[in-house]
């Protein structure tokens, strides 16, 4: 058994993995960063050790330092949350090497899932629906040509290591194509240290949604269900909910079929998830895999049951699912996520400073998952989260409702927050019906300017 697990993050899911750990009676170590000292992972882990300066280099993606942590304090194992060292392939092989247990995939499956192009190949072999694209990088803009023509307008352009948004571009005729291809090229060498892009059809208007799986350590793998996160800003999630309002048991049976098909082949362990793209008639192709647990998993959490990160640990463990899950996994109610973030909810700039006054919501059908107190005070350096809210209700309407009251009742004061802009968007009549695409903020701003100009 796992005695004690260092968790390699910062914010409220390393809280969210000291809670399970708490609960499975596991010792946490924290790490942190000089910028992190006064951090509530620091105070409510039985360990914490500074490892470094503020900036992440220096300190949470700092693998050396890590690894050494892990050791001067005989951590078992290691669990990386989201973020940071979460998908880094070369991370958990220096776990493996080191015999420091990877709460996540092995390595070599972290590597296949995070090469966009391979993984379609993967998935797309045992009958997951992929979009129209390149088979593999395309090296030249000739090929790349030759390619768009082959897929037809419009394509997108994509990083093959890459996540974001950063890395893609859009290309709507073949006059665009040529300055596309040398900037995803380019920024995808920036961001990843990796120039490879693949090209895929673009949909016009889709849906981005998303399969939660499991797997263990015995072949088997399991799918819970998906979320809908259209609701994004640059590429961003802002808003998640489970179920999807446009997925039927019968989609929902579909894809979770073949998903544990292919991920069983791949020999894919622990959490994921697998990311689509829903077009216009309401068919989904598959994008990329996330092989790591996600910000916004209490969605599925509150509709199954299922505490994901315990079941982290004790697939890292060597439990099998049969051990661990139900014998039948249902969905039952609905759930929604708010990702508060500490941003302008206009332009949305990030919004360091102190937190002089912060009063989360509570009551009947919420939750809230942060790292944030008052007196507390947002970093620069890291990704602008303050907290999340998750309202679950009986249906779709009861859990709107709901939190529409949290937001109404949460208290931030010190910095900007994107509450105002949650509260527009509880409040939207199309969001009500479930209708939407991933264009969804751009029309809401635009609502609101053309509301301005008559007011």
């Amino acid at each position: 058994m796992i005695q004690k697990i260092l968790i390699a993050n910062r914010g409220e899911i390393a809280l969210r993995v000291i809670a399970a750990c708490k609960d499975l009676g596991i010792r946490t170590v924290a790490i942190y960063s000089q910028a992190d000292r006064e951090a509530l992972h620091v105070r409510y882990a039985d360990e914490a050790l500074c490892i470094g300066p503020p900036r992440s280099a220096e300190s949470y993606l700092n693998v050396p330092a890590v690894i050494s942590a892990a050791e001067i304090t005989d951590a078992e194992a290691i669990h990386p949350g989201y973020g940071f060292l979460a998908e880094d392939a070369a991370f958990a092989e220096v776990c493996e090497v080191s015999g420091v247990n990877f709460i996540g995939p092995r390595s070599d499956v972290i590597r296949l899932m995070g090469d966009k192009a391979r993984a379609r190949k993967a998935v797309a072999a045992a009958g997951v629906p992929v979009l129209p694209g390149s088979e593999g990088p395309v090296e030249t803009e000739a090929e790349a040509r030759k390619e768009a023509e082959r897929i037809g307008y419009p394509v997108i352009i994509k990083a093959a290591a890459g996540g974001g948004g950063r890395g893609m571009r859009i290309v709507r005729n073949a006059r665009e194509l040529e300055q596309s291809f040398h900037q995803a090229r380019h920024e995808a060498s920036a961001s990843f240290q990796c120039a490879d892009v693949y090209l895929e059809k673009y949909i016009q208007r889709p849906r981005h949604i998303e399969f939660q799986v499991l797997g263990d350590q015995h072949g088997r793998v399991v799918s819970l269900g998906e979320r809908e996160c259209s609701i994004q800003r640059r590429h961003q999630k802002l808003l998640e909910e489970a179920p999807s309002p446009r997925v039927d048991a019968a989609m929902r049976a579909e894809i979770g079929k073949v998903l544990e098909t292919a991920l069983s082949r791949v020999g894919y362990s622990n959490a994921g998830t697998v990311e689509f793209l829903m077009d216009e008639d309401g068919k989904l192709y598959f994008i990329e895999m996330n092989a790591r647990i996600q910000v916004e998993h209490p969605v599925t959490e509150s509709v199954t049951g299922i505490d994901l990160v315990k079941a982290q640990i004790r697939i890292a463990d060597g439990e099998p699912l049969d051990a661990i899950l139900p014998e039948k996994i249902e969905i039952q109610g609905h759930a929604i996520e708010c990702r508060i973030n500490a941003e302008n909810p206009e332009t949305f700039a990030p919004s360091a400073g102190k937190v002089t006054k912060f009063l989360p919501p509570s009551g009947i059908g919420v939750r809230v998952e942060t790292a944030a107190y008052s007196g507390w005070f947002v970093p620069p350096y890291y990704d602008s989260l303050l907290a999340k809210f998750i309202a679950t209700g009986r249906d779709r309407t009861e859990a709107i409702t709901r939190m529409k009251r949290a937001l109404e009742m949460s208290v931030v004061e010190g910095v900007h927050t994107t509450i105002p802009l949650h509260s527009r968007i509880m409040s939207d009549e199309d969001f009500a019906l479930g209708n939407f695409d991933t264009r969804f903020i751009e029309q809401l701003q635009q609502k609101k300017k053309a509301a301005s100009t008559v007011g």
